[in-house]
């Protein structure tokens, strides 16, 4: 049974992943902040880690990078509820980005392409990268 790590400041968004989740097949494990999450995943060795971009204490893309220095190729979702962030590009080391929602049908979708090690999100950005970039910009108005 697949491992996940889902790393989430919202309750409700833990509870429903870890719901979600189990009934999918995986084994899930929660926790709500950034601190104690490379010991987590020392210990428990998860085969992928969903993270939330905007936690409280933590800044979700300052945690993807301590995850990269040291689990290179552990995969990670980022999730967030601003698509914005998906431009951002200190994204560029997550191998998918969601934008939350209680569908978890796209997380679910990407779950399973990354632990098949199907085409990641690095693929997604090509040459056009930039020109999304801008429509994005012009597009969604400034988060809070």
């Amino acid at each position: 049974m697949k491992k996940i790590l889902i790393i989430d400041d919202d309750k409700f968004m833990r509870m429903l992943y870890d719901f979600e989740l189990s009934e999918a097949g995986y084994q899930v494990s929660t926790i709500a902040e950034g601190s104690g999450m490379m010991d987590k995943i020392d210990l428990e060795r998860p085969d992928l880690v969903v993270l939330d971009v905007k936690l409280r204490e933590e800044d979700g893309l300052d945690l993807l990078q301590e995850i990269r220095n040291k689990f290179y190729h552990l995969p990670v979702i980022l999730c967030s509820a601003y698509p914005i962030y998906k431009y951002d590009s200190r994204t560029m080391s997550a191998d998918y980005y969601v934008v939350k929602d209680s569908n978890l049908e796209e997380l679910k979708q990407r779950i399973k392409m990354a632990l098949e090690g199907g085409e990641s999100f690095q693929a997604e950005k090509g040459p056009d990268c930039l020109d999304r970039l801008n429509d994005t910009f012009e597009e969604t108005p400034a988060i809070p």
